[in-house]
């Protein structure tokens, strides 16, 4: 949605070897820099080749599905990082999904807030900012599954509840034929 990242989701099916292609860049690029602490690098796919989109030496939206579905989140590991403390695992606790609110949501008036948390397993985090603007992140939503579908369906559906009449819940064919 205008460039800006709308679903991440954990456990999806992709090409080994393109995933072992995404380690090395990423690898290489910590090494060359040097870097210390959270790197994240966001990646497209498109006729089986790799694109690199964005990179931020930090936590960073596209992670945030790990603060409920790993054992130690972008956060904590940045930190531990940083500190020259060990690293936490990073592994998934179980399939997760996270969903960005943008300020669109606002439009009609504030979102049902109320309505994410009738959700099974759906985590809401607001982030305080005052103003609401079309394609600003004001906030995003996580969901666990049993799997990569189900994770991501939760999450897309508890973003619908909050503002049923400005977004869709279904899962878009170019994502799902991952999951």
């Amino acid at each position: 949605r205008r460039h800006i990242l709308d679903l991440t989701v954990s456990h999806a099916r992709f090409d080994p070897a393109l995933s072992r292609e995404a380690i090395e860049i990423v690898r290489s690029i910590m090494e060359a820099q040097q870097v210390v602490g959270t790197l994240c690098v966001e990646f497209f796919v498109a006729n089986g080749r790799l694109y690199v989109n964005e990179m931020a030496p930090r936590p960073h939206n596209s992670g945030h599905l790990t603060i409920e579905g790993c054992i130690a989140s972008q956060f904590e590991n940045h930190v531990r990082a940083v500190a020259g403390w060990p690293l936490g695992s990073s592994e998934f606790r179980q399939p997760t999904a996270m969903v960005n609110l943008l300020g669109d949501l606002w439009e009609l008036g504030e979102p049902n807030w109320s309505a994410a948390h009738a959700h099974t397993d759906c985590h809401l985090h607001l982030y305080g900012k005052s103003d609401a603007k079309a394609g600003r992140k004001m906030g995003h939503l996580t969901a666990l599954g049993t799997n990569a579908r189900q994770a991501a369906t939760r999450a897309l559906q508890a973003r619908h509840a909050v503002a049923e009449r400005l977004i869709d819940a279904e899962l878009p064919r170019e994502i799902a034929e991952f999951l």
